[in-house]
């Protein structure tokens, strides 16, 4: 979960369910309707979306700015020292599994390309 760094929940090193009941919250609509369901099991009913986003950049505004709390997965936001934000995971742990799929034949940039290749050798390791 992505919170402003002098929010009194960034003190905790996890944050539950019981946390999160009545907080505004941001998150993609997948994962609050495949992946949170299955996390917070009978609460869910009691959890507030406040927003849903595509991307969690834009969404890590309205966390930054006091808004809500979004929920994301790590590493995707900057939460440096000089960021103002404070990432703290969700006990139990949510893991989502992720896919990359592409057009077996697809020309790709050369961005993409390189991109590509990078996660093939990292996976192959």
């Amino acid at each position: 979960m992505i919170l402003p760094e002098n929010d009194p929940l960034a003190k905790k090193e996890t944050i539950t369910v019981d946390d999160l009941i009545g907080l505004p919250l941001f998150c993609s609509e997948q994962s609050w309707e495949n992946d949170l369901p299955a996390w917070a099991g009978e609460r869910m009913p009691e959890l507030r979306l406040e927003g849903s986003f595509r991307l969690s950049y834009n969404g890590s505004m309205f966390a930054k700015e006091g808004l809500g709390y979004l929920l994301t997965f790590e590493h995707l936001i900057d939460t440096s020292a000089d960021s103002g934000l404070a990432f703290r995971p969700l006990h139990p742990r949510l893991e989502t599994k992720l896919y990359l799929i592409w057009k077996k034949y697809q020309v790709f940039s050369p961005i993409a390309d390189v991109f590509l290749k990078h996660l093939q050798a990292s996976f192959a390791s």
